[in-house]
């Protein structure tokens, strides 16, 4: 597995923690960070809405309900999530793409996704 930790979110900058309660990422350390291993690419920082909790769980993947298993509380509107960058091209695509945190937010999704496309969706600081 990768050790490097040198991520850089948007802008250039070091990347910022998503969300440390529950850990995300898919390290689990709280960072949307790229790690090759990592095929579903958790690398956006959403704050997760409602309707995109609706959405995600009618694809499949419910990020409501509680994993204690897992270690997972389930999110709530408001939450900081690490989102598959997949998923969340889906949710735009279906009008429902959650904000993003662009300081928490991987560089490595800019492969993807247009800086300017990522800015229409940042989230109030």
């Amino acid at each position: 597995m990768s050790d490097d930790h040198d991520d850089r979110n948007v802008h250039g900058e070091p990347l910022d923690p998503c969300c440390s309660t529950p850990p995300t990422g898919y390290l689990r350390d709280g960072c949307c960070r790229h790690v090759e291993e990592d095929l579903g690419r958790h690398e956006i920082c959403a704050v997760v809405t409602q309707e995109f909790l609706e959405y995600s769980r009618e694809q499949g993947n419910d990020l409501v309900t509680p994993r204690p298993e897992l270690e997972f509380p389930g999110l709530h509107p408001g939450d900081r999530w690490c989102l598959c960058l997949g998923r969340w091209l889906e949710a735009k695509e279906d009008g429902v793409a959650p904000p993003v945190d662009l300081s928490a937010t991987n560089e490595a999704v800019l492969d993807s996704v247009e800086l300017e496309t990522l800015e229409e969706y940042a989230a109030e600081s």
